[in-house]
């Protein structure tokens, strides 16, 4: 692949398009119920993590450059105001990307995407904030 076809492509067609993103999400949520790591971050989900791996999905779908899946059935992210009535600290923090972080490892194949995604997914997290410690 040149390098101008691989810079037009987008990172969601990097990591396998739908089925990269599902398999990225599912291992996602199955590891936060598994991971000891990340029990505050699983505390502060509903038992049925269900619809929290589809809203990621549509989330990441959008974010990587597909389609704005998000958007079109939730309106604008506003990650930090839909989580307002959760507090999310530290321990939250770490646990979503430790499971995020494996999960990345377990499921996309191509390495030259960590920077491109990591450091992002990263500034995300702490975006999340809302309380200290």
């Amino acid at each position: 692949m040149s390098e101008t076809t691989r810079s037009e492509t987008t990172l969601y067609e990097r990591i396998g398009g739908e089925a990269g993103v599902r398999a990225l999400t599912r291992r996602f949520y199955a590891l936060m119920d598994a991971m000891p790591e990340a029990a505050a971050a699983r505390a502060i989900h509903p038992a049925d993590l269900a619809g929290s791996e589809q809203k990621l999905f549509e989330y990441f779908t959008g974010w990587l450059g597909g389609p704005p899946l998000f958007v079109e059935k939730r309106g604008p992210p506003m990650l930090r105001r839909r989580h307002l009535h959760v507090a999310i600290g530290t321990a939250e923090i770490a646990g979503w990307l430790a499971c995020f972080r494996k999960a990345w490892g377990e499921t996309v194949s191509d390495p030259a995407l960590d920077a491109a995604v990591l450091p992002q997914v990263e500034r995300l997290a702490q975006h999340m904030r809302n309380i200290e410690g």
